[in-house]
Protein backbone atom coordinates (compact mmCIF):
# COMPACT_ATOMS: atom_id res chain seq x y z
CA UNK A 1 0.00 0.00 0.00
CA UNK A 2 1.29 3.52 -1.13
CA UNK A 3 1.65 6.75 0.89
CA UNK A 4 -1.40 8.17 -0.74
CA UNK A 5 -3.53 4.92 -0.22
CA UNK A 6 -2.80 5.12 3.52
CA UNK A 7 -3.84 8.12 4.28
CA UNK A 8 -6.65 7.29 2.28
CA UNK A 9 -7.41 4.71 4.22
CA UNK A 10 -6.95 6.78 7.42
CA UNK A 11 -9.36 9.20 6.38
CA UNK A 12 -12.17 6.19 5.81
CA UNK A 13 -11.68 5.03 9.12
CA UNK A 14 -11.77 8.14 10.87
CA UNK A 15 -14.94 8.79 8.62
CA UNK A 16 -16.73 5.43 10.42
CA UNK A 17 -15.48 6.19 13.81
CA UNK A 18 -17.35 9.77 13.69
CA UNK A 19 -20.39 8.18 11.99
CA UNK A 20 -20.54 5.40 14.02
CA UNK A 21 -20.66 8.01 17.43
CA UNK A 22 -23.49 9.71 15.50
CA UNK A 23 -25.60 6.63 14.90
CA UNK A 24 -24.97 5.98 18.76
CA UNK A 25 -25.95 9.66 19.59
CA UNK A 26 -29.06 9.54 16.92
CA UNK A 27 -30.26 6.70 18.77
CA UNK A 28 -30.23 7.84 22.02
CA UNK A 29 -32.04 11.15 20.78
CA UNK A 30 -35.22 11.06 22.31
CA UNK A 31 -36.98 14.53 22.41
CA UNK A 32 -37.01 17.46 20.16
CA UNK A 33 -36.63 21.39 20.75
CA UNK A 34 -39.30 23.69 19.14
CA UNK A 35 -36.85 25.03 16.73
CA UNK A 36 -36.41 21.50 15.18
CA UNK A 37 -40.07 21.09 15.15
CA UNK A 38 -40.00 24.25 13.07
CA UNK A 39 -37.24 23.25 10.83
CA UNK A 40 -39.58 19.93 10.09
CA UNK A 41 -42.67 22.16 9.47
CA UNK A 42 -41.22 24.94 7.62
CA UNK A 43 -39.77 22.35 5.02
CA UNK A 44 -43.38 20.07 4.37
CA UNK A 45 -45.88 22.09 5.99
CA UNK A 46 -48.06 24.72 4.36
CA UNK A 47 -48.09 27.58 6.91
CA UNK A 48 -45.03 28.66 9.13
CA UNK A 49 -47.04 27.45 12.18
CA UNK A 50 -49.31 24.37 12.80
CA UNK A 51 -50.96 26.82 15.50
CA UNK A 52 -51.78 29.25 12.46
CA UNK A 53 -54.50 26.54 11.39
CA UNK A 54 -58.27 27.82 12.56
CA UNK A 55 -58.93 24.37 14.21
CA UNK A 56 -56.10 24.05 15.99
CA UNK A 57 -57.34 25.35 19.46
CA UNK A 58 -60.50 24.05 21.61
CA UNK A 59 -60.72 20.86 19.13
CA UNK A 60 -60.15 17.40 20.00
CA UNK A 61 -57.46 16.32 17.17
CA UNK A 62 -55.81 12.90 16.69
CA UNK A 63 -52.03 12.33 17.04
CA UNK A 64 -52.16 12.32 12.80
CA UNK A 65 -52.78 16.23 12.70
CA UNK A 66 -49.76 16.76 14.68
CA UNK A 67 -47.63 14.86 12.69
CA UNK A 68 -48.58 16.30 9.73
CA UNK A 69 -46.83 19.41 10.26
CA UNK A 70 -43.78 16.87 11.20
CA UNK A 71 -43.56 14.88 7.68
CA UNK A 72 -44.10 14.64 4.02
CA UNK A 73 -47.21 13.46 3.21
CA UNK A 74 -47.51 11.08 -0.19
CA UNK A 75 -49.81 14.47 -1.82
CA UNK A 76 -47.12 16.73 -0.86
CA UNK A 77 -44.32 14.61 -2.77
CA UNK A 78 -43.52 17.22 -5.82
CA UNK A 79 -44.34 20.52 -3.62
CA UNK A 80 -41.13 22.31 -3.41
CA UNK A 81 -43.01 25.73 -3.80
CA UNK A 82 -44.04 25.84 0.16
CA UNK A 83 -40.23 25.43 1.32
CA UNK A 84 -39.80 28.85 -0.19
CA UNK A 85 -42.73 30.49 0.73
CA UNK A 86 -42.09 29.65 4.74
CA UNK A 87 -38.90 30.87 4.66
CA UNK A 88 -39.80 33.91 2.89
CA UNK A 89 -42.30 34.67 5.41
CA UNK A 90 -40.10 33.36 8.38
CA UNK A 91 -36.81 34.66 9.39
CA UNK A 92 -33.79 32.18 7.32
CA UNK A 93 -32.57 31.52 4.24
CA UNK A 94 -34.08 28.31 2.16
CA UNK A 95 -31.15 26.06 1.35
CA UNK A 96 -30.72 24.22 4.16
CA UNK A 97 -34.96 23.44 3.93
CA UNK A 98 -34.50 22.38 0.52
CA UNK A 99 -32.26 19.66 1.67
CA UNK A 100 -34.06 18.59 4.73
CA UNK A 101 -37.34 18.87 2.26
CA UNK A 102 -35.09 15.99 0.44
CA UNK A 103 -34.09 14.09 3.04
CA UNK A 104 -37.79 13.98 4.66
CA UNK A 105 -38.70 12.81 1.44
CA UNK A 106 -37.38 8.94 2.55
CA UNK A 107 -39.96 9.06 5.29
CA UNK A 108 -42.93 9.49 3.55
CA UNK A 109 -46.27 9.67 6.37
CA UNK A 110 -44.37 9.00 8.83
CA UNK A 111 -42.45 11.52 11.45
CA UNK A 112 -38.23 9.90 12.00
CA UNK A 113 -35.62 11.83 13.21
CA UNK A 114 -33.78 9.82 11.11
CA UNK A 115 -33.59 11.44 7.85
CA UNK A 116 -32.62 14.67 9.13
CA UNK A 117 -30.25 13.19 11.10
CA UNK A 118 -28.74 11.33 8.57
CA UNK A 119 -28.36 14.22 6.76
CA UNK A 120 -26.28 16.06 8.83
CA UNK A 121 -24.20 12.93 9.10
CA UNK A 122 -23.24 13.39 5.46
CA UNK A 123 -22.48 17.11 5.72
CA UNK A 124 -19.86 16.11 8.78
CA UNK A 125 -18.50 13.55 6.49
CA UNK A 126 -17.33 16.52 4.65
CA UNK A 127 -17.08 18.85 7.62
CA UNK A 128 -14.25 16.28 8.52
CA UNK A 129 -12.35 16.19 5.38
CA UNK A 130 -12.28 19.86 4.74
CA UNK A 131 -10.95 20.31 8.70
CA UNK A 132 -8.60 17.51 7.64
CA UNK A 133 -7.29 19.32 4.72
CA UNK A 134 -6.92 22.90 6.50
CA UNK A 135 -4.84 21.09 8.98
CA UNK A 136 -3.10 19.64 6.72
CA UNK A 137 -1.84 23.00 4.94
CA UNK A 138 -1.70 24.82 8.60
CA UNK A 139 0.71 21.90 9.45
CA UNK A 140 2.62 20.92 6.66
CA UNK A 141 5.95 22.15 8.39
CA UNK A 142 5.78 19.77 11.15
CA UNK A 143 6.65 16.06 11.66
CA UNK A 144 4.21 13.45 10.28
CA UNK A 145 1.78 16.69 9.61
CA UNK A 146 -1.18 14.29 7.58
CA UNK A 147 -1.52 11.84 10.99
CA UNK A 148 -1.64 14.69 13.14
CA UNK A 149 -4.01 16.67 10.76
CA UNK A 150 -6.44 13.59 11.22
CA UNK A 151 -6.00 12.56 14.54
CA UNK A 152 -7.23 16.35 15.03
CA UNK A 153 -9.78 16.50 12.54
CA UNK A 154 -11.26 13.69 14.02
CA UNK A 155 -11.38 14.72 17.77
CA UNK A 156 -13.09 18.10 16.61
CA UNK A 157 -15.56 16.08 14.95
CA UNK A 158 -16.66 14.24 18.24
CA UNK A 159 -16.78 16.68 20.55
CA UNK A 160 -20.38 17.49 22.41
CA UNK A 161 -20.70 20.21 20.03
CA UNK A 162 -19.82 18.89 16.72
CA UNK A 163 -22.64 15.82 18.17
CA UNK A 164 -24.62 18.20 19.09
CA UNK A 165 -24.52 19.75 16.06
CA UNK A 166 -25.42 16.56 13.70
CA UNK A 167 -28.60 15.39 16.37
CA UNK A 168 -29.71 18.75 16.31
CA UNK A 169 -32.18 19.15 13.53
CA UNK A 170 -31.43 22.96 12.29
CA UNK A 171 -29.02 24.18 9.63
CA UNK A 172 -25.76 24.90 11.71
CA UNK A 173 -23.95 21.77 10.16
CA UNK A 174 -24.27 22.61 7.01
CA UNK A 175 -23.67 26.47 8.06
CA UNK A 176 -20.15 24.92 9.41
CA UNK A 177 -19.50 23.35 6.10
CA UNK A 178 -20.14 26.45 4.34
CA UNK A 179 -17.76 27.88 6.76
CA UNK A 180 -14.84 25.36 6.44
CA UNK A 181 -15.32 24.83 2.46
CA UNK A 182 -14.81 28.67 1.86
CA UNK A 183 -11.64 28.89 4.57
CA UNK A 184 -10.38 26.31 2.50
CA UNK A 185 -10.46 27.86 -1.20
CA UNK A 186 -9.72 31.06 0.56
CA UNK A 187 -6.15 29.16 1.70
CA UNK A 188 -5.62 27.54 -2.04
CA UNK A 189 -5.94 31.19 -3.32
CA UNK A 190 -2.82 32.08 -1.13
CA UNK A 191 -0.97 29.88 -2.79
CA UNK A 192 -2.45 30.50 -6.40
CA UNK A 193 -0.59 33.92 -7.38
CA UNK A 194 -2.56 34.36 -11.14
CA UNK A 195 -5.93 34.18 -8.99
CA UNK A 196 -6.99 30.87 -10.74
CA UNK A 197 -10.55 31.50 -11.95
CA UNK A 198 -11.57 27.78 -10.87
CA UNK A 199 -10.77 29.13 -7.15
CA UNK A 200 -12.52 31.83 -7.46
CA UNK A 201 -15.30 30.26 -8.94
CA UNK A 202 -15.21 27.70 -5.75
CA UNK A 203 -15.51 30.69 -3.16
CA UNK A 204 -18.44 32.33 -5.08
CA UNK A 205 -20.67 29.51 -5.09
CA UNK A 206 -19.33 28.77 -1.58
CA UNK A 207 -20.39 32.48 -0.59
CA UNK A 208 -23.68 31.53 -2.36
CA UNK A 209 -24.94 28.91 -0.62
CA UNK A 210 -23.23 29.89 2.66
CA UNK A 211 -25.41 33.35 2.68
CA UNK A 212 -28.20 31.08 1.62
CA UNK A 213 -28.00 28.77 4.48
CA UNK A 214 -27.53 30.99 7.51
CA UNK A 215 -27.19 35.22 7.76
CA UNK A 216 -24.74 34.55 10.43
CA UNK A 217 -22.25 32.77 8.25
CA UNK A 218 -21.64 36.52 6.37
CA UNK A 219 -19.91 37.49 9.89
CA UNK A 220 -17.52 35.64 8.69
CA UNK A 221 -17.25 35.91 5.51
CA UNK A 222 -16.91 39.99 5.66
CA UNK A 223 -13.72 39.10 8.32
CA UNK A 224 -11.83 36.82 5.36
CA UNK A 225 -13.00 39.43 2.53
CA UNK A 226 -11.23 42.23 4.73
CA UNK A 227 -8.75 40.03 4.99
CA UNK A 228 -8.13 39.38 1.41
CA UNK A 229 -8.40 42.68 0.20
CA UNK A 230 -6.09 44.00 2.33
CA UNK A 231 -3.77 41.49 1.35
CA UNK A 232 -3.80 42.67 -2.42
CA UNK A 233 -4.11 46.34 -1.64
CA UNK A 234 -0.22 45.44 0.30
CA UNK A 235 0.86 43.25 -2.55
CA UNK A 236 -0.57 45.99 -4.73
CA UNK A 237 -1.93 43.70 -7.33
CA UNK A 238 -4.92 45.22 -8.07
CA UNK A 239 -6.33 42.66 -11.03
CA UNK A 240 -6.31 40.14 -8.63
CA UNK A 241 -8.27 42.39 -5.88
CA UNK A 242 -10.74 43.75 -8.88
CA UNK A 243 -11.47 39.80 -9.59
CA UNK A 244 -12.08 38.83 -6.12
CA UNK A 245 -14.65 41.50 -5.39
CA UNK A 246 -16.16 41.30 -8.64
CA UNK A 247 -16.61 37.64 -7.54
CA UNK A 248 -18.05 38.56 -4.05
CA UNK A 249 -20.27 40.90 -5.68
CA UNK A 250 -21.85 38.48 -8.07
CA UNK A 251 -22.15 35.67 -5.34
CA UNK A 252 -24.35 38.90 -3.48
CA UNK A 253 -26.26 39.40 -6.38
CA UNK A 254 -27.21 35.56 -7.26
CA UNK A 255 -28.31 35.36 -3.65
CA UNK A 256 -30.53 38.30 -3.25
CA UNK A 257 -31.85 37.28 -6.98
CA UNK A 258 -32.44 33.81 -5.55
CA UNK A 259 -33.28 34.52 -2.50
CA UNK A 260 -34.31 38.98 -2.11
CA UNK A 261 -36.67 38.81 1.14
CA UNK A 262 -32.56 38.44 2.41
CA UNK A 263 -32.97 42.32 2.93
CA UNK A 264 -35.84 42.19 4.95
CA UNK A 265 -34.87 39.36 7.09
CA UNK A 266 -31.44 41.22 7.89
CA UNK A 267 -32.26 44.43 7.81
CA UNK A 268 -36.69 45.07 9.01
CA UNK A 269 -37.53 41.43 10.10
CA UNK A 270 -38.27 41.46 13.79
CA UNK A 271 -35.25 39.24 14.04
CA UNK A 272 -32.63 41.61 12.09
CA UNK A 273 -33.66 44.25 14.37
CA UNK A 274 -33.09 42.54 16.86
CA UNK A 275 -29.86 41.92 16.23
CA UNK A 276 -29.27 45.33 15.61
CA UNK A 277 -30.47 46.32 18.94
CA UNK A 278 -28.08 43.85 20.42
CA UNK A 279 -24.93 45.14 18.49
CA UNK A 280 -25.78 48.51 19.81
CA UNK A 281 -26.11 47.75 23.15
CA UNK A 282 -22.46 48.15 24.85
CA UNK A 283 -22.77 47.30 28.14
CA UNK A 284 -24.33 44.01 27.98
CA UNK A 285 -21.46 42.96 25.65
CA UNK A 286 -18.93 41.47 27.70
CA UNK A 287 -21.79 39.13 30.07
CA UNK A 288 -22.67 37.64 26.89
CA UNK A 289 -19.26 36.94 25.72
CA UNK A 290 -18.54 35.36 29.35
CA UNK A 291 -21.54 33.59 28.86
CA UNK A 292 -20.62 31.92 25.26
CA UNK A 293 -17.18 31.44 26.75
CA UNK A 294 -18.94 28.87 28.93
CA UNK A 295 -20.73 26.65 25.78
CA UNK A 296 -16.97 26.84 24.48
CA UNK A 297 -15.55 25.00 27.58
CA UNK A 298 -18.62 22.66 28.39
CA UNK A 299 -18.88 21.48 24.79
CA UNK A 300 -16.20 21.94 22.60
CA UNK A 301 -14.08 21.23 25.61
CA UNK A 302 -15.49 19.24 28.04
CA UNK A 303 -15.16 21.50 30.53
CA UNK A 304 -11.68 21.27 30.21
CA UNK A 305 -11.44 25.05 28.12
CA UNK A 306 -10.19 26.87 31.22
CA UNK A 307 -7.17 24.20 32.29
CA UNK A 308 -6.17 24.57 28.71
CA UNK A 309 -5.82 28.54 29.18
CA UNK A 310 -4.30 27.98 32.39
CA UNK A 311 -1.39 26.07 30.34
CA UNK A 312 -1.33 28.27 27.56
CA UNK A 313 -0.98 31.52 29.81
CA UNK A 314 1.59 29.88 32.29
CA UNK A 315 3.61 28.85 29.09
CA UNK A 316 3.22 32.40 28.02
CA UNK A 317 4.70 34.05 30.95
CA UNK A 318 7.60 31.67 31.86
CA UNK A 319 8.81 32.43 28.15
CA UNK A 320 8.62 36.06 28.92
CA UNK A 321 10.08 35.37 31.97
CA UNK A 322 13.04 33.45 30.06
CA UNK A 323 13.01 36.26 27.13
CA UNK A 324 12.11 33.48 24.23
CA UNK A 325 10.29 34.47 21.36
CA UNK A 326 6.52 32.76 22.13
CA UNK A 327 6.13 31.53 19.09
CA UNK A 328 8.81 30.25 16.85
CA UNK A 329 7.54 30.23 13.51
CA UNK A 330 4.86 31.84 12.01
CA UNK A 331 2.44 30.17 9.57
CA UNK A 332 0.93 32.25 6.69
CA UNK A 333 -2.32 30.18 7.00
CA UNK A 334 -3.55 30.29 10.05
CA UNK A 335 -4.15 33.78 10.54
CA UNK A 336 -7.74 33.45 7.99
CA UNK A 337 -8.52 30.75 10.53
CA UNK A 338 -7.78 32.73 13.80
CA UNK A 339 -9.68 36.05 12.64
CA UNK A 340 -12.55 34.99 10.75
CA UNK A 341 -13.32 32.81 14.30
CA UNK A 342 -12.96 35.49 16.41
CA UNK A 343 -14.83 37.85 14.32
CA UNK A 344 -17.75 35.55 14.19
CA UNK A 345 -17.37 34.70 17.65
CA UNK A 346 -17.63 38.32 19.18
CA UNK A 347 -20.93 39.19 16.68
CA UNK A 348 -22.42 36.22 17.18
CA UNK A 349 -22.17 36.82 21.45
CA UNK A 350 -23.18 39.86 20.91
CA UNK A 351 -26.26 39.61 18.52
CA UNK A 352 -28.03 36.37 18.86
CA UNK A 353 -31.33 36.60 20.64
CA UNK A 354 -31.19 34.29 23.44
CA UNK A 355 -27.67 32.70 24.64
CA UNK A 356 -27.54 29.29 22.64
CA UNK A 357 -25.21 26.88 21.95
CA UNK A 358 -26.31 26.88 18.51
CA UNK A 359 -25.72 29.81 16.86
CA UNK A 360 -21.33 29.05 17.85
CA UNK A 361 -21.86 25.77 16.84
CA UNK A 362 -20.29 25.95 13.23
CA UNK A 363 -17.07 27.74 14.73
CA UNK A 364 -16.74 24.89 17.46
CA UNK A 365 -14.63 22.57 15.33
CA UNK A 366 -12.01 25.25 14.72
CA UNK A 367 -11.82 27.07 18.30
CA UNK A 368 -10.95 23.64 19.35
CA UNK A 369 -8.36 22.53 16.75
CA UNK A 370 -6.74 26.27 16.85
CA UNK A 371 -6.59 26.14 20.92
CA UNK A 372 -4.72 22.41 20.95
CA UNK A 373 -2.82 23.82 17.57
CA UNK A 374 -1.53 27.00 19.81
CA UNK A 375 -0.72 25.04 22.53
CA UNK A 376 1.70 22.53 20.57
CA UNK A 377 3.39 25.57 19.00
CA UNK A 378 3.66 26.77 22.46
CA UNK A 379 5.29 23.66 24.16
CA UNK A 380 7.54 22.97 20.95
CA UNK A 381 10.49 24.45 21.68
CA UNK A 382 10.19 23.41 25.45
CA UNK A 383 9.25 19.57 25.37
CA UNK A 384 10.91 16.79 22.84
CA UNK A 385 8.62 16.44 20.09
CA UNK A 386 7.82 12.80 20.96
CA UNK A 387 7.12 13.84 24.18
CA UNK A 388 4.82 17.05 23.19
CA UNK A 389 2.79 14.39 20.55
CA UNK A 390 1.74 12.11 23.60
CA UNK A 391 0.72 14.78 25.78
CA UNK A 392 -1.50 16.30 22.90
CA UNK A 393 -2.53 12.96 21.94
CA UNK A 394 -3.68 12.84 25.76
CA UNK A 395 -5.47 16.00 26.28
CA UNK A 396 -7.46 15.07 23.32
CA UNK A 397 -8.36 11.67 24.81
CA UNK A 398 -9.23 13.23 28.25
CA UNK A 399 -11.26 15.90 26.82
CA UNK A 400 -13.17 12.93 24.48
CA UNK A 401 -13.42 10.46 27.39
CA UNK A 402 -14.45 12.94 29.92
CA UNK A 403 -18.53 12.66 29.25
CA UNK A 404 -17.74 8.67 29.12
CA UNK A 405 -16.21 8.75 32.73
CA UNK A 406 -18.95 11.19 34.05
CA UNK A 407 -21.81 8.75 33.04
CA UNK A 408 -21.18 6.20 35.93
CA UNK A 409 -20.13 9.47 38.36
CA UNK A 410 -23.18 10.59 37.75
CA UNK A 411 -25.22 8.09 38.84
CA UNK A 412 -23.45 7.85 42.33
CA UNK A 413 -22.65 11.60 42.86
CA UNK A 414 -25.89 13.71 40.89
CA UNK A 415 -24.87 16.74 42.56
CA UNK A 416 -22.13 17.15 39.90
CA UNK A 417 -23.06 19.65 37.30
CA UNK A 418 -21.13 18.79 34.79
CA UNK A 419 -22.48 18.25 30.68
CA UNK A 420 -22.33 14.54 30.02
CA UNK A 421 -24.21 14.27 26.95
CA UNK A 422 -24.78 16.53 23.75
CA UNK A 423 -27.50 19.63 24.42
CA UNK A 424 -30.66 17.96 22.69
CA UNK A 425 -29.89 14.46 23.42
CA UNK A 426 -33.14 14.60 25.58
CA UNK A 427 -32.88 10.90 26.64
CA UNK A 428 -34.12 11.89 30.07
CA UNK A 429 -37.56 12.29 27.96
CA UNK A 430 -37.32 8.76 26.93
CA UNK A 431 -39.44 7.05 29.37
CA UNK A 432 -42.17 9.86 29.39
CA UNK A 433 -42.34 9.47 25.82
CA UNK A 434 -43.13 5.45 26.10
CA UNK A 435 -45.52 5.86 28.62
CA UNK A 436 -47.73 8.38 26.85
CA UNK A 437 -47.29 6.26 23.51
CA UNK A 438 -48.36 2.91 25.00
CA UNK A 439 -49.79 2.40 28.99
CA UNK A 440 -50.69 6.15 29.14
CA UNK A 441 -51.94 6.77 26.02
CA UNK A 442 -55.16 8.52 27.08
CA UNK A 443 -57.50 11.41 26.64
CA UNK A 444 -55.43 14.64 26.66
CA UNK A 445 -55.54 18.21 28.26
CA UNK A 446 -52.96 20.60 27.15
CA UNK A 447 -53.95 23.56 29.26
CA UNK A 448 -52.49 26.54 27.32
CA UNK A 449 -51.54 30.13 27.86
CA UNK A 450 -51.06 32.22 25.04
CA UNK A 451 -48.50 34.49 26.82
CA UNK A 452 -46.17 31.55 27.29
CA UNK A 453 -45.99 29.95 23.77
CA UNK A 454 -43.85 26.85 23.20
CA UNK A 455 -46.35 24.53 22.19
CA UNK A 456 -43.80 23.02 19.40
CA UNK A 457 -42.09 22.60 22.53
CA UNK A 458 -43.78 19.37 23.10
CA UNK A 459 -45.69 18.71 19.50
CA UNK A 460 -43.67 15.62 18.95
CA UNK A 461 -45.64 14.11 22.27
CA UNK A 462 -49.15 14.65 20.62
CA UNK A 463 -47.66 12.51 17.65
CA UNK A 464 -47.74 9.66 19.98
CA UNK A 465 -51.43 10.47 21.78
CA UNK A 466 -54.55 9.18 19.96
CA UNK A 467 -56.93 11.86 21.45
CA UNK A 468 -55.77 15.36 22.64
CA UNK A 469 -57.60 19.16 22.93
CA UNK A 470 -55.19 22.59 23.43
CA UNK A 471 -57.62 24.26 25.75
CA UNK A 472 -56.16 27.98 24.70
CA UNK A 473 -56.74 30.61 27.81
CA UNK A 474 -59.98 29.08 28.66
CA UNK A 475 -61.44 30.05 31.73
CA UNK A 476 -60.62 26.77 34.01
CA UNK A 477 -64.50 25.88 35.86
CA UNK A 478 -66.15 22.56 35.80
CA UNK A 479 -68.67 23.29 32.94
CA UNK A 480 -66.01 23.97 30.49
CA UNK A 481 -64.06 20.76 31.59
CA UNK A 482 -67.10 18.58 31.08
CA UNK A 483 -68.17 20.14 27.92
CA UNK A 484 -64.43 19.23 26.87
CA UNK A 485 -64.51 16.02 27.49
CA UNK A 486 -67.84 14.84 26.79
CA UNK A 487 -68.52 11.99 25.31
CA UNK A 488 -64.74 11.23 26.23
CA UNK A 489 -64.09 8.17 27.60
CA UNK A 490 -61.52 8.88 30.94
CA UNK A 491 -62.59 5.61 32.45
CA UNK A 492 -58.60 5.20 32.68
CA UNK A 493 -57.75 8.48 33.31
CA UNK A 494 -56.42 11.57 31.67
CA UNK A 495 -53.19 13.03 30.93
CA UNK A 496 -52.86 17.14 31.41
CA UNK A 497 -50.28 19.26 29.99
CA UNK A 498 -50.17 22.88 31.79
CA UNK A 499 -47.81 25.70 30.19
CA UNK A 500 -46.39 28.11 32.13
CA UNK A 501 -47.94 31.10 34.00
CA UNK A 502 -50.93 29.61 34.94
CA UNK A 503 -52.13 27.88 38.59
CA UNK A 504 -51.32 24.48 38.19
CA UNK A 505 -53.02 23.49 41.99
CA UNK A 506 -56.32 25.56 40.86
CA UNK A 507 -56.68 23.84 37.49
CA UNK A 508 -56.15 20.45 38.92
CA UNK A 509 -58.21 20.82 41.89
CA UNK A 510 -61.11 21.69 38.85
CA UNK A 511 -60.40 18.97 37.24
CA UNK A 512 -60.58 16.55 39.47
CA UNK A 513 -63.86 18.08 40.39
CA UNK A 514 -65.14 17.77 37.34
CA UNK A 515 -64.39 14.05 36.43
CA UNK A 516 -64.04 12.28 39.72
CA UNK A 517 -60.92 11.67 39.25
CA UNK A 518 -59.32 12.10 42.99
CA UNK A 519 -55.38 10.47 42.29
CA UNK A 520 -53.38 13.04 40.57
CA UNK A 521 -49.29 11.97 39.70
CA UNK A 522 -46.81 14.50 38.64
CA UNK A 523 -45.37 13.04 35.39
CA UNK A 524 -41.85 14.86 34.19
CA UNK A 525 -41.19 19.10 33.70
CA UNK A 526 -41.18 19.06 30.38
CA UNK A 527 -39.16 22.26 28.12
CA UNK A 528 -42.10 24.58 28.70
CA UNK A 529 -45.08 22.77 30.60
CA UNK A 530 -45.97 20.15 33.52
CA UNK A 531 -47.73 16.79 32.71
CA UNK A 532 -49.47 15.33 34.76
CA UNK A 533 -51.86 11.64 35.18
CA UNK A 534 -55.34 11.74 36.88
CA UNK A 535 -56.85 8.54 37.38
Amino acid sequence: MNKKSKVIFAIILVLIIQTLTYIISGNNKSYIHMDEAYSLGLASYNKINIQDNEDFYNNWHEKQYYEDYLTVNSNEIWNYIQVYENQKNDVHPPFYYLLLRIAMGFSINHYSKWPPIILNIIIYLFVTIFMYLILEKILQKNNNHKIKSLFLALFSSITLASITNVIYIRMYALSALNILVTTYLHIRLLEDNSNNNKILFGIGISALIGSLTHYYYLFYLVMLFIMFAIKYIKQKKYRNLIKYIVTMVCSGIISLIIFPYSIQHMFFGYRGKGVIDNLLDIPQFLGRLKQYIGKVNEYAFNNLFYLLCIIIIGTIIYKFIKKEKIIESKNKYIKYLVFPTLFYFILVSVASPWIELRYIMPICNIIFVLFIILLQQLLEPIIKEKTLNKIILGICLIIFIIPILFVPIKKIIPQINLKIEPEVLYYDKKEIAEKLKNNLNVPTIYFFNSNNDRFLDDILLFTYIDQSYIAKDIECEEENIKEILKNKDISNGIIVFINEGQENDYILNKLKIATNLENCQYLKRLNACDLYYLD
